[in-house]
């Protein structure tokens, strides 16, 4: 037998946890596909002004930073790489002229990135000019090329995304039959599943999307998914956002029902919004052939040696000193306190959340229309409402069968966009964790010392010289961007990891010319005069009084009598194992070990003779 919480079985149901939400049942399952198209024009080429990189360089810049992305997060996953639009052709059979497939769709791996490296730059130009180079542009047939790469793939995908790059807005110089078969192909990629996006960059005289390829992209999945932007990317940075925000899929935590009252269930889906990064476990491979070692637990019976089955196990829980046996069933049972799902209790003021209630990280709360239609819209009045009022909805909270309930505050939060029509922050509630009763706790605090007021204000004056403002995403873990810096260098076969500067150190220079006196003049107003704060501390034995050292204490000793009484009152493990020491030295008791008990069993036996 064994607690009923040291094991579990793959069809348990682990607790609600943080740590545990990274592993959840995903919508679709399957690898995610994706498929670079790029432009291979000579407008691609061009630099930008005051020395900017060219269209063809920010591409691939953001196609090596999505190709280690997916290496470290989602190795599974298939990336290919096309380019349209060249003099070269190099697909199945050369059946279509002007694309060539630079990468097939398959995992992505270290040689892949050094491939896309060597196309970085201005050398990286030159070796595309001679390996692909320039020619006449078909979208159509690039894009059903495409489609065959999707078709060979024997894998089970979850979802497919096409990404088209370029910087021409009439790829086929206004011709009508191309431009026709182009957005037939592009019909047909999105029957199939695939979502066919645009990254459309700056060229002279601005993109027009309206002119072509409003009718190649694909609509938005749902509301919040971002959708066409019609304004080109001029920067590295803000194609790589949004690339990101494209290529990562939302996938929700769980799917569960808002009972908002008897009978009444909207469906939402609940999402995080952040999540402590980690270091990947450790995968233990064969030493033969590398290949990751895969463990299987089973039980065995003591005595006989037999195999044990899940029915002949059970679960104990020791209380009062008494073993209680229970079957499975009742340990799951027990567990269960309410289905999975949200129930609505009430509002209250936004004034009653206070900043000590957030117990963890929130999750975000968005309807599921797909699951009960109509869901959308009484979740946007209900949105609508508590943030008119001003109002947050508590709600009971329980994420799996197994998981305790909790109380969560939904706080509204309103659609924002920015200048060009980006989402900034996606309309629904954000699910805040409030503690039990048990887990507030009344701490004594320490009497100390008050200070002056002309050490507080010294120390105001401190504080408002150091202010900053922060920002979660300037400070990375320098811990983590290590540890991947050394795999990617030993995968790329690099000489030397990439330096990695760390933002968590403070500036000690910048923050002594910002206080410049005032330092000082602090230590002067708290500190007397003698104080050293670099000085080394003092001894930490005190020296004996008289010549010869350090104190000793003296040693207790012990008659025999006194030793016998303990012997036959049994009150032998009352004393301390250095008194017992002293009296096995005291009497001559010989003694093998130095564990209490065998120190009492030699007094014993020497003593009871």
């Amino acid at each position: 037998m064994a607690q009923w919480n040291d094991y579990h079985h793959e069809d348990e149901d682990v607790d609600g946890e943080e740590r545990d939400e990274s592993g959840v049942d995903y919508k679709s399952t399957g690898r995610d596909s994706l498929v670079f198209l790029v432009d291979a024009s000579k407008e691609m080429f061009i630099k930008g002004e005051d020395e900017e990189p060219s269209p063809f360089d920010m591409t691939m810049q953001c196609v090596r930073s999505v190709y280690t992305s997916k290496i470290i997060s989602s190795d599974k996953d298939l990336v290919a790489l096309v380019f349209y639009g060249t003099e070269q052709s190099k697909n199945p059979r050369n059946s279509f002229k002007h694309v060539y497939i630079y990468h097939d769709l398959d995992s992505p791996g270290a040689r892949r990135v050094q491939d896309v490296d060597g196309l970085r730059g201005e050398k990286g130009a030159q070796v595309a000019g001679e390996t692909m180079g320039s020619g006449n542009t078909n979208l159509g047939e690039a894009l059903w090329c495409c489609s065959n790469l999707y078709s060979d793939i024997k894998l089970r995908l979850s979802h497919k995304r096409l990404m088209i790059f370029t910087c021409r807005d009439t790829p086929h110089g206004g011709d009508s039959e191309r431009d026709r078969q182009a957005r037939t192909k592009a019909s047909d990629l999105k029957e199939t599943g695939v979502v066919i996006d645009l990254m459309h960059l700056m060229k002279p005289g601005g993109f027009d999307v309206s002119l072509f390829f409003c009718d190649v992209v694909s609509p938005p999945e749902d509301e919040a998914e971002l959708g066409l932007q019609m304004e080109p990317c001029g920067k590295l940075e803000d194609l790589k956002k949004r690339v990101r925000a494209k290529e990562m899929k939302k996938r929700s935590v769980a799917r569960l029902n808002l009972c908002l009252g008897e009978g009444m269930n909207v469906a939402v889906g609940v999402y995080i919004t952040a999540l402590q990064a980690r270091k990947p476990n450790a995968i233990k491979l064969y030493r033969d052939n590398n290949e990751p070692v895969r463990t299987k637990t089973r039980l065995y019976h003591t005595q006989t040696g037999s195999l044990l089955l899940p029915s002949d196990t059970k679960r104990v829980q020791v209380y009062a000193g008494r073993q209680i046996v229970m079957e499975k069933d009742e340990v799951d049972v027990i567990k269960k306190f309410s289905d999975p799902g949200l129930e609505l209790i009430g509002f209250k003021p936004m004034e009653r959340l206070k900043l000590h209630h957030h117990l963890r990280s929130a999750v975000f709360i968005y309807p599921e229309e797909e699951m009960v239609t109509g869901s959308a819209c009484v979740f946007t009045a209900l949105l609508r409402r508590c943030s008119v009022r001003n109002v947050f909805a508590l709600c009971k909270y329980t994420r799996i069968r197994n998981s305790p309930p909790r109380f969560l505050a939904l706080v509204p939060q309103r659609e924002e966009v920015d200048d060009g029509q980006a989402q900034i922050a996606a309309p629904g509630f954000h699910g805040i964790f409030l503690p039990y009763a048990d887990d507030i706790r009344t701490l004594d605090t320490p009497q100390l010392p008050t200070a002056s007021e002309p050490q507080v204000d010294k120390m105001k004056e401190i504080v408002h010289k150091l202010r900053f403002k922060y920002r979660s995403d300037a400070f990375e873990n320098p811990v983590l961007q290590q540890h991947y810096r050394n795999l990617e260098a030993l995968a790329l076969d690099l000489m030397a990891p990439e330096h990695i500067e760390d933002h968590t150190m403070p500036n000690v220079n910048m923050m002594d010319q910002r206080l410049g006196s005032l330092a000082q003049e602090f230590r002067d107003l708290v500190y007397p005069a003698d104080y050293n704060p670099e000085g080394k501390t003092g001894p930490k034995r005190k020296p004996a009084e008289a010549a010869g050292g350090a104190e000793k204490k003296p040693k207790l000793e012990m008659s025999e009598d006194e030793l016998r009484g303990h012997v036959q009152k049994g009150t032998l493990g009352k004393l301390t194992v250095p008194v017992l020491k002293d009296a096995c030295k005291q009497f001559g008791v010989k003694v093998t070990g130095t564990k209490k008990q065998e120190l009492i069993d030699a007094l014993t036996a020497q003593l009871t003779k």
